[in-house]
This record gives C-alpha cells, sequence and structure tokens, in this order.
C-alpha cells in the first residue's frame, strides 16, 4: 500500500476538493447515508476516510464518528478541518483497512467503506478488508462499501486520451481481465470491479443486501453543467440521481457504486 499512500500524502487537498467537482457523488452518497444509517448518535467507523468529508458532515449530524485511513497527510488534514468547523471527531487513527486490530469486535453501529475497497488489488486483500469491518460491525449493523466500476476506467481513457488506451491495448486487456490498474494515466494503484463481484464479496462475509447504488445516476462523466446548478434545479437532479442510481440497469454505466448491506 506503500505508492496508494504515498499519492494522498502527496496531495490531501485534492482529495478534500474532489468532491466539490464532483458534487453528485457526494449528494447521491450523503442521499445513500442518510436514508440507511441508524439514528444519531449511533457509532460510526469511517475506514479510508481520507481527510474527513463524509466523516465531519455525519459528526455535524451528532454521530460519533471514528476516522481511520492509510495516509497520514489526509489524517493531519482532517483533524485541522474538523477543529476549524468546531466538529469533534471520536478518534483519528492511522490504520490500513486489511488490520483493524485497534477497534474492538462489534464496537460500531455502521461502518464506511468509501475507498479502500478499490485501492486493494489482490482478491486475499478485499476480503481481509470485508471481514475486518463485519468484525468490529454490531450484528444487524450496517456497511457502505464503494467500488470502482471495471468499465468506468475505459471511460476515463476515451474522455481524456483515447490515441493512449489505442496504442496500449495490453492496458485494456489486462483491465477488463482482472480489474486491476497499476497507475498507468495518473491515478495510483487501484481495483476496477466487475458489478457482478459484488454481492459475492460482502455476503462471504455475513452482510445481506439492502441496496446498490451507482452514485452518478444518468450523469457519469456528464456533470460538469450540473455543478453549475444550485438550490432547487440542483436538489431536484440530485434527488433523480438518487432515485436512478439505485436501478440495477445503470450500474454498468457509474464510476462509483454504493453497496450498502446489514450484517446477519
Amino acid at each position: 500500500m506503500n505508492d496508494v499512500e504515498q499519492y494522498y500524502d502527496t496531495d490531501d487537498h485534492s482529495e478534500w476538493e474532489r468532491l466539490n467537482r464532483h458534487k453528485t457523488e457526494w449528494a447521491v452518497t450523503m442521499r445513500t447515508l442518510s436514508e440507511f444509517l441508524p439514528p444519531a448518535p449511533a457509532r460510526i467507523l469511517d475506514i479510508g476516510g481520507g481527510p474527513g468529508r463524509y466523516a465531519i458532515a455525519l459528526a455535524k449530524l451528532g454521530y460519533q464518528v471514528t476516522l481511520a485511513d492509510i495516509s497520514s497527510e489526509s489524517l493531519k488534514r482532517a483533524d485541522a478541518q474538523a477543529k476549524s468547523e468546531e466538529v469533534t471527531l471520536a478518534g483519528i487513527y492511522h490504520a490500513d483497512a486489511t488490520d483493524l486490530s485497534a477497534f474492538s469486535d462489534t464496537a460500531y453501529d455502521a461502518v464506511l467503506m468509501l475507498g479502500p475497497l478499490y485501492h486493494l488489488i489482490s482478491q486475499e486483500a478485499r476480503h481481509q478488508a470485508v471481514r475486518e469491518a463485519a468484525r468490529v460491525l454490531k450484528n444487524q449493523g450496517i456497511v457502505f462499501a464503494a467500488f470502482l466500476n471495471r468499465f468506468s476506467a475505459l471511460r476515463v481513457c476515451v474522455q481524456e486520451f483515447p490515441e493512449w488506451l489505442a496504442q496500449n491495448p495490453d492496458y485494456a486487456t489486462r483491465l477488463l481481465e482482472t480489474g486491476i490498474h497499476r497507475g498507468e494515466w495518473g491515478f495510483t494503484t487501484a481495483y476496477f470491479a466487475n458489478v457482478n463481484e459484488i454481492q459475492t464479496l460482502m455476503g462471504t462475509h455475513r452482510f445481506s443486501a439492502l441496496q446498490i447504488v451507482g452514485c452518478e445516476g444518468i450523469a457519469a462523466f456528464a456533470e460538469e453543467r450540473l455543478n453549475a446548478l444550485a438550490d432547487e434545479a440542483w436538489e431536484w437532479w440530485a434527488d433523480l440521481n438518487y432515485q436512478l442510481g439505485k436501478d440495477a440497469a445503470l450500474h454498468g454505466s457509474a464510476i462509483h457504486l454504493v453497496y450498502v448491506g446489514q450484517k446477519k
């Protein structure tokens, strides 16, 4: 994970600002959390929460949120941002998603994994991360796990540099067969999941699916004009994308997919 840690340590500011550039992802994820989280002041562990965008937002709503991430610089930004917004986080920990030994069994009402699973390129590591999340979650607790859709990597290439992809067909072959991206076009080491594998992975560790949401709805790679909207027009589009993001017919075109499951 050293390259992933270094990537986020190098520019924690961009990661904080990323959700300003991708307002639909933020709005749809927040709607997902609002619908499925237990009432505040439930205890939440935000694993891989980076600079704390979701952790701070949920703490403002009265939740007891503990933040854990592999990036020390991101955690420093989260701490500073929380203080500047006069928000108290229950704890801030430097931790790898595959080793949550700092946290007790069945200690949390909900667990967020809105990043780690798309940086763990081995199946064993992804299973270990989900296993650890299940361990620290109470029975009947809720997990929110984000995945990058496999086709979205190729859509980045289509949008940004189709010539490069045509000149490097082995990249497309490897991505489609394995889901593994090794930083070829700027993004760090990542795993892009096949939509069909998500429920199998989560179900192996006692999770029952409540919902899978395609965060971008129908706005994937087409949100620039939406971002310029405000007030009622923006909220209408955000609500529509949340509604449509639940439709499995759109999951293959999403960039981010959020699985919502309950521990049985």
